[in-house]
Formats: structure tokens, sequence, C-alpha cells
């Protein structure tokens, strides 16, 4: 059993808005053995939004559509999907009140432009919205059957998990069976590049394998999916397993988490078991290695203090870096991050102190120092440790901003690690 996914809203086409509604679908459908084919996004345009759910539906047995429900003249699923079923749409009583329901509990008035929302395409069946206003609407278009959700992802996953999974197993079932479920795995890495990455697990991702093995990188994180398919969800994780305990094998500390761990919820962990404290000293990176060993719940029990000393003479009074070193060498160089980590350290009396500074441009990048030039410094009780990074000029400011703080943590989770790779 094959699926389709529509997102629909011209927020979505111009780059305004993240469709976050179609991978979390895509996980679901896998997870019951359902593939899903093509993602596909639709602006707010009628003739546009027929012709997708027309192609999508000659295609696939499933086809999930969300957004395009609301009250407003742009929302247009509604009369887009009664086109595509060739009928009119009716008005429901049941659900214009579930919607004044909605608003009556919340003590608002409901406006007269909801009304819409309670029309639905003739011998469609609506579905209940628990979290908002919009039904939704499950139908049958030629061999297809169509769900169609609300955008805002809230109420779609309440309504996808209440009503549209157990149909949607229901329907697997009275097919025989969708060829067995998908368990996904991912492994996060950190700090080997991809090209090198790939030739230690080439004959992991080689076609035709079961797992599936793939690679994706995202400033400076590279995700290792797993993709296991069997019969049952145990004999999935069994082989998915198998291929992860490889992987892990083969590129030792470089993983550092699975999902959506992030590097420093990988420090936070060994922080607490390891009872140890850390502060920060940043300069281009303004407090965001900080805030992100901060984002973390529990994080009073490693974080003492963190100093943003943007200019020369607060790295000078707060960290004790001394003027003559920075006249020297500059603010971005290996001596000054050092001397920052060390001061940094000794202010706070913690256990570790990491240090940042850097060119984050897109000004102030010299010839000797491009914009992307940042050196990061971790000092311990025993030595002090200065890395240097050569991010790239064609970076945005943010984007350095990102990568320092994430190598910056990635140093401490290897020290914690006791491993220098």
């Amino acid at each position: 059993m094959n699926a389709q996914i529509l997102s629909i809203g011209t927020e979505l086409v111009l780059g305004q808005s993240l469709d976050t509604n179609s991978p979390w679908l895509s996980q679901q459908l896998a997870a019951i053995g359902i593939d899903c084919t093509r993602h596909v996004t639709v602006g707010d345009e009628l003739d546009d939004i027929i012709a997708a759910i027309r192609l999508a539906c000659d295609e696939s047995d499933l086809v999930l559509i969300t957004g395009g429900l609301g009250p407003t003249a742009d929302d247009l699923t509604r009369e887009a999907l009664a086109a595509a079923m060739g009928v009119e749409l009716v008005f429901r009583p049941e659900c214009l009140e579930q919607i004044a329901a909605f608003f009556r509990e919340r003590k608002r008035e409901m406006h007269e432009r909801n009304r819409v929302q309670a029309m639905i395409p003739d011998g469609a069946t609506p579905i209940e919205n628990t979290r908002g206003t919009a039904p939704g609407m499950r139908a049958k278009i030629g061999r297809a059957e169509v769900f169609v959700m609300p955008g805002v992802p809230a109420e779609m996953k309440v309504m996808f998990e209440g009503d549209v999974l157990p149909a949607l197993r229901s329907i697997v079932d009275a097919r025989g069976g969708a060829g067995g479920v998908i368990v996904q795995r991912t492994l996060r890495t950190l700090g080997m590049p991809e090209s090198e990455l790939g030739e230690k697990i080439v004959d992991l991702m080689a076609r035709g394998r079961n797992p599936t093995v793939g690679t994706a990188a995202v400033d400076l994180v590279i995700s290792i999916r797993i993709n296991a398919r069997a019969s049952t969800p145990e004999e999935a994780a069994a082989i998915a397993e198998r291929d992860a305990t490889e992987i892990r094998k083969r590129l030792g500390a470089y993983v550092f988490g699975e999902d959506n761990d992030q590097v420093e919820t990988a420090v936070a962990r060994l922080l607490i078991e390891k009872k140890k404290t850390v502060a920060t000293a940043e300069s281009c990176t303004g407090g965001l290695v900080a805030k992100r060993l901060t984002d973390i719940s529990g994080s009073s029990a490693y974080f003492l203090r963190g100093y943003v000393t943007y200019s020369n003479e607060a790295k000078s009074e707060l960290l004790g870096v001394p003027m003559a070193m920075i006249d020297s060498h500059g603010a971005v160089s290996e001596p000054v991050a050092r001397a920052m980590a060390e001061g940094c350290r000794r202010a706070s009396g913690t256990d570790y102190a990491l240090a940042v500074t850097g060119v984050a441009g897109p000004t102030g990048g010299t010839a000797q120092k491009p914009v992307g030039m940042v050196f990061v410094a971790l000092a311990a009780a025993d030595r002090t440790i200065v890395k240097e990074l050569r991010l790239g000029e064609s970076l945005l400011r943010g984007e350095i901003r990102d990568r320092s703080a994430k190598a910056v943590i990635n140093l401490l989770r290897l020290e914690l690690l006791k491993q220098n790779l």
C-alpha cells in the first residue's frame, strides 16, 4: 500500500512557513508499513489543488491532505476535494454545532464566516476536530482513500492519532496487511566529514539491503537513517538494531545520540552522570553556547555561569585576559581563546570552562583572519585544549555562530568521554 501527502498553503510554497506535517506523517505511515512515495506542496489556488488531488488519487492507494480548512477566502481544500470527487458541498449541522461548542467553551463569539467550515463534500465523512474549528474529512476517489486534516500541527496530530490512524489500520488489515512494518532509527554524528563517514559504512548503504541506510548532513551534524522492514515491529527493530550496533562500532565517539538528540543533550547527560560543572566565556557566539547548555531541564546541576565578553575590555576585566596579549595576537587568536577559557574556569570555580572567539561576519574579516575563522577552547584541571575552525566565508553569520557553538560543546563531550578525535 502506498501513499502521497499533500500540504496546502501558499505560505509553504513561498517558504514563509515550514512544512513539518509531511515528515511527521511519513514516519507514522512507515510504522504501519505504508510507503510514502511523494510529498507535494500546493499553493492556495483552487485549480492547482484540484489537479494535485486528482493526480495523487490516480497514483496512490492513500492520500493524506493537510491545510486549507480554515474559515477565510484562501482556504480552498473543501471546494477542491468536492470538485475532485465530482460532487457539491453540503451543509452539515452537526459540524456547525461542534464548531459553535468550541467557541462557547472558550467564552468567545463565533464569527459568521466560521459557518463555511461546516460545509463538507457530499458523500464525504466529517472527522471531528477536538483541538480547533476545522473538521477533517474522509472520502474515496477512485482506488484512493483520502483523509483531509487541518494544517495546524497540534490539531492535525490529535486528529491523526485519534481517528485517521485507527482507520488506516483497519484498511491495512482489510487488504491483508501492508507487507510488514517499518522501524526507523537515526544515529546522530558530529566531527567526521560526510565523505569519510560514507566510506566507513559504504557496504551498509548498498542498494537492496534490509535495512536501508542513508545519510543527511545539516549544519555539521550528519544523521544516519536506518529503515528496517519486517513482518512485526519486534523483528524490524532487531534488524535496525543490528546495523545501529555495527555503525556505532565503526564510528565510535563520533556518534553522540539518536533521533532528535542534540550534542548539548549528550553533554548534559555526561555532566550529570559525572557530577561535573561548566561555565562559558563567549565572544562571537554572544551567549549561544550558554543558551544551549541551559535549554535542557535540570541544567542548574551543571551550569554555573556564563560570560559574554564581546569587547576586548570585557575579556580583560572579567576573564583576566592580558590586554598586551590581545594587542599582540588579536582577540581572534589561539592565545586569547586559551586565556578566556582558563580565566573563565578560574573565575567561576567550575570543573570545565568553554570559550569561543571568532569572526562571525559578514564584516570584520581580513586576509589573515577571514570570516568564519573561529577558535574554540576548553579548560580543565589538567589541561587546556584549543581548536581552530575554518568554517568558510560563504556561511551566514547565524550559521557560523551555530556551528561554533556545536563545535565547542562537542569539545566538552569528547573531554568527558576522554577521547580525542
